[in-house]
């Protein structure tokens, strides 16, 4: 799309706010009205929007991908993505344990362990920690408190989790940074412990290293939209 709006304004509108494009008002893919929850995240949306050049970088805009994904498709199918996020419970990355080497092994209980004793006392959720790949079963109850917190999240919310826990393949840590346990830049190197590891034995290979920078930037901002939304 080539830049067609030299101003971008950010108004009140009932329920939240909205964007101006000049005359126009901004819309999603589907042609809804973007309303913003919160002025931090409407203007932040608007500040991607005005430092486009003559041609809009739509990868240069996760906040604004972010409100279209929540009103386009999270707000319509909220219990259906709430599902997905709250599976990843069942198989979560903290979980399972490499049976060796000794070094890689000590790292993921010292990476893990708090993690995995922080779940059970804050959310009460006791989870089974197991060696190997095999699937383990987790306890219902735990599942049901995970899949209960997992909906404690509004729909803007949730679309930040999704990414937080699809992206580092852990609920348990994307429920962490999401209720302020940790942060992403505390967070992010707790989901590459076997990455990490690999990379140290055998080196860093360009395009690997080029997928996981922009996997953390989807990461980070995804936290970043869980402040905005929640400023």
């Amino acid at each position: 799309m080539k830049r067609f709006w030299s101003e971008v304004i950010v108004e009140t509108a009932d329920g939240g706010f909205a964007i101006r494009l000049d005359s126009r008002p901004l819309r999603t893919p589907s042609k809804a009205s973007c309303l913003l929850p919160t002025r931090a995240l409407a203007e932040a949306v608007a500040a991607e929007w005005a430092v486009q050049g003559a041609t809009v970088n739509s990868d240069a805009m996760p906040l604004t991908r972010a409100a279209n994904t929540t009103i386009d498709r999270v707000a319509l199918e909220y219990d259906a993505v709430a599902a997905v996020i709250a599976a990843f419970g069942q198989t979560d990355l903290v979980c399972y344990r490499a049976p060796h080497p000794q070094g890689l092994v000590q790292r993921q209980s010292h990476a893990w362990d708090p993690l995995v004793a922080w779940v059970a006392r804050a959310q009460g959720a006791p989870l089974v920690v197991a060696t190997g790949v095999m699937h383990v079963p987790q306890p219902p109850d735990s599942l049901a408190r995970l899949g209960a917190a997992v909906r404690a999240h509004g729909p803007w919310e949730l679309t930040a989790l999704h990414d937080l826990v699809s992206i580092s393949g852990s609920l348990v840590i994307g429920l962490a940074v999401s209720q302020g346990h940790l942060d992403a830049a505390t967070a992010w190197p707790l989901s590459r412990i076997d990455e990490n590891w690999q990379i140290e034995q055998w080196g860093e290979d360009t395009e690997a290293a080029t997928v996981a920078a922009r996997r953390q930037a989807d990461f980070v901002n995804a936290a970043r939209l869980l402040k905005l939304v929640r400023s």
